[in-house]
């Protein structure tokens, strides 16, 4: 179970948490706005975001603690927090807890990322923030992110490294599939999980990959084969009309909220 406090920053490994319509408790609760453009800053638009990755935020009580590159602490609620942040990024921005109105993300196209580099400008395309999550939350599209081990593991026999990190993708929950292989999770779309006591999910849709997987994430360095592979053997289209896109990993909403544990039970209804 991960949690990521800040939006596009690394997150925190959880053993329990509450889980409620706005997702995992204190997940995705802040996240930088571009002061030039007006946009929430995202690594999936690595050329202006993608030291965003860099940086590890976690949950203490009432503030979030972030640890910047170099090792330095930053709270939340310091008086000169956009200040430093905004220097060790190199663009003007400023923490918020909320959503401006009409906020919008821009996601670099991803093929194009890998053609050109993650510095290069390459195109955009420009979509809702968070249209099946909660009004007011940073989600890019639902509030939980679900990834199972027969993804990592299948991704992981096709790359030439012969492995790859779960923590490349993002998810709030990896959900061990025992002996199942291949993109399983696909299947889940439009059914519902019950994990532990009391939490039950829908599934609504693979989850399309951008760039972010292909990108250094802390001390792991860069690895284009984190998309190259969903590129090559997972191409899904999410919705209706949008195409085919790689995949891995699938987005879910809350029906029923509850606690869960790591080793939990997942059933699937």
């Amino acid at each position: 179970m991960h949690r990521y406090p800040v939006k596009s920053m690394l997150g925190e490994e959880l053993a329990q948490a509450e889980v409620t319509g706005r997702g995992v408790a204190g997940d995705r609760v802040l996240a930088l706005l571009d002061r030039e453009s007006g946009r929430i800053a995202s690594a999936k638009q690595p050329r202006l975001w993608q030291d965003l990755l860099g940086y590890t935020a976690a949950r203490t009580g009432s503030e979030v603690r972030i640890t910047a590159p170099d090792g330095r602490p930053l709270r939340s609620t310091a008086a000169t927090i956009d200040e430093e942040l905004s220097a060790g990024l190199g663009r003007a921005v400023t923490l918020i807890d909320s959503p401006p109105a009409g906020a919008v993300l821009a996601r670099a196209v991803p093929e194009e990322v890998l053609a050109h580099g993650s510095r290069a400008e390459v195109a955009c395309t420009v979509s809702e923030l968070g249209r099946a999550a909660p009004p007011g939350t940073f989600f890019d599209f639902a509030p939980l992110h679900l990834l199972t081990t027969a993804s990592l593991a299948r991704i992981a026999r096709l790359s030439p490294r012969g492995a790859v990190e779960a923590a490349r993708y993002r998810p709030n929950l990896v959900i061990d599939t025992g002996e199942a292989e291949g993109f399983t999770e696909n299947g889940w779309v439009g059914r519902e999980l019950l994990i532990g006591a009391e939490l039950r999910l829908k599934v609504l849709v693979a989850t399309p990959r951008c760039a972010v997987p292909t990108l250094a994430h802390g001390a792991l360095p860069g690895d284009r084969e984190a998309l190259r592979v969903p590129a090559r053997h997972n191409r899904v289209e999410p919705l209706p009309g949008l195409g085919l896109h790689p995949c891995a990993g699938v987005y879910a909403t809350v029906l029923r909220p509850g606690a869960i544990s790591r080793g939990d039970r997942v059933r699937l209804g």
